[in-house]
């Protein structure tokens, strides 16, 4: 099984990794050979060692795929047209062609010339557009493609027909159908193939080449066949429960299948140790402190226009109380985007296109410029740069009256940015807060230091594109 850590990327997006890295390796490669042929720029790669050159190539193509990675590019659940890949494609060498030229220097006599750098990217780019055109027209990647066999087709198992009814959901299996089994209530399964077993569950398997049966049926007890699922394990077909099948292919926990037990002996939830916390962070002040050099002068920038907008009386930040680890509250601080008279009816949740917004405020709101004060935040250790997102006293105390599991989101820091806001959009209702809470639990039990740059990396995706919240 896949590291939790890269789950978000399916089997197929794995492959695209690795076919690109070979062109972006090779693009490089390519501009050197071009250049011994036509003579583009005087560089004699006969003179420079060729465990060097390959160095350079491998560098390349890192950089480049990490771009890539940042650009949302190997998101299985991307959804653009041909055109929109190629603008990702467009920024994500450009930055890499950016990077390796700040790097290119320190290789001392082995520099290259900042042409052949060029033309690599630009030889990158054709590639790379040639093989995403030829993913996007042909699925080439279909053979790593799981056949899932589902026993149940009541209510635990619709929440895969709700779930994951599209293909960009099911990119990584075939669904071959769902198992009607004893005990599942009525109106489960609508428009999946239902199958009613009257042989040995072992003999369908097999004779239908089934890779996986996820275990789902809404009764279990004296109606689960332990042994034919025994059997069908000791033949190599892998039985998941649905809780973990769910979490593998969506990022998320269905909190509302979740039971004691399923948390009591499953992987992950480990809580953090002193040296964990102290390096937690002495990480992100460390990050907080050179993101600060980087952005004041966004900061200055925005803090005139917000005077300008409103007046020089006017604030410049809106603190707000909000409820970080272990449920102790703390001051938030950020860049006030809303009118001065926002909450005069009370408190309420904030929405996409909310009224009470500023001119000013819409604009840094999108691009996330309000949330840059937190790094205040963050160096005084109420925050970290990822974890799930703070919120109100007023609203928490009526989310775990009405959400099951949803104090757990409090047993880690709360972030600048997470997993939920990558993988689930703006939201301001209840129904929101339980979407968001399935993709926090995620995080909270697989969080790793690997995770955490993962999200920092995709975050740069929804900052560039003004997407999500």
């Amino acid at each position: 099984m896949s590291s939790p850590k890269f789950r978000d990327l399916s089997a197929g997006s794995k492959s695209l990794v690795l076919i690109e890295f070979v062109c972006f390796a090779g693009a490089l490669l390519l501009s050197l050979y071009l250049n011994s042929l036509f003579h583009f720029i005087t560089y004699n790669s006969q003179d420079v060692a060729m465990n060097i050159l390959f160095i350079h190539a491998i560098i390349f193509a890192l950089v480049v795929q990490l771009s890539s990675l940042a650009m949302g590019l190997y998101n299985s659940k991307l959804r653009e047209n041909f055109r929109g890949v190629v603008r990702r494609l467009l920024v994500s060498v450009a930055i890499g062609f950016f990077i390796v030229s700040l790097i290119n220097p320190f290789y001392g006599a082995g520099a290259l010339g900042i042409e052949l750098l060029a033309m690599a990217a630009l030889i990158s780019l054709v590639i790379a557009s040639g093989v995403r055109y030829l993913t996007l027209q042909i699925d080439f990647f279909g053979f790593n493609k799981r056949n899932i066999l589902v026993l149940g087709a009541g209510e635990r198992a619709s929440i895969i027909e709700k779930r994951m009814r599209r293909d960009v959901d099911r990119q990584g299996f075939f669904m071959h159908g769902f198992v009607v089994m004893n005990g599942d209530s009525e109106g489960g399964i609508v428009n999946e193939n239902r199958i009613k077993l009257d042989g040995s569950l072992v003999n369908y398997a097999l004779e239908h080449e089934i890779d996986e049966i996820v275990v789902a049926n809404d009764e279990r007890r004296e109606n689960l066949p332990v042994d034919e699922l025994f059997a069908c394990k000791i033949r190599g077909i892998e039985v998941t429960e649905i809780l973990d099948f769910i979490e593998r292919e969506t990022g998320q926990i269905a909190v509302n299948l979740i039971y004691p037990s399923w948390v009591i002996y499953s992987n992950g939830f480990a809580s953090a140790n002193h040296l964990r916390n102290t390096l937690d962070w002495v990480f992100n002040a460390g990050m907080g402190f050179v993101l600060l050099m980087v952005t004041w002068p966004i900061m200055l920038i925005t803090t005139i226009l917000i005077k300008l907008d409103e007046g020089f009386k006017a604030p410049i930040f809106y603190c707000q109380e909000r409820v970080g680890l272990d449920g102790q509250t703390f001051s938030i601080v950020k860049f006030r985007s809303m009118r001065i008279d926002a909450e005069k009816n009370g408190a309420q949740m904030a929405s996409e296109n909310d009224d009470r917004t500023t001119k000013i405020g819409k604009f840094i709101r999108k691009y996330r410029i309000d949330e840059l004060p937190q790094i205040y935040n963050v160096l005084c250790g109420d925050m970290g740069f990822v974890g799930p997102r703070p919120e109100r006293p007023e609203f928490v105390q009526q989310l775990i009256k009405n959400i099951p599991y949803y104090n757990e989101r409090h047993n880690v820091k709360p972030g600048l940015t997470g997993w939920a806001q990558l993988k689930y959009p703006y939201g301001a209702t209840e129904e929101d807060s339980l979407e968001k809470l399935k993709y926090d639990l995620y995080y909270i039990k697989h969080r790793s230091f690997l995770l955490d740059l993962l999200i920092l990396i995709r975050t740069v995706e929804i900052v560039l594109f003004g997407k999500g919240r």
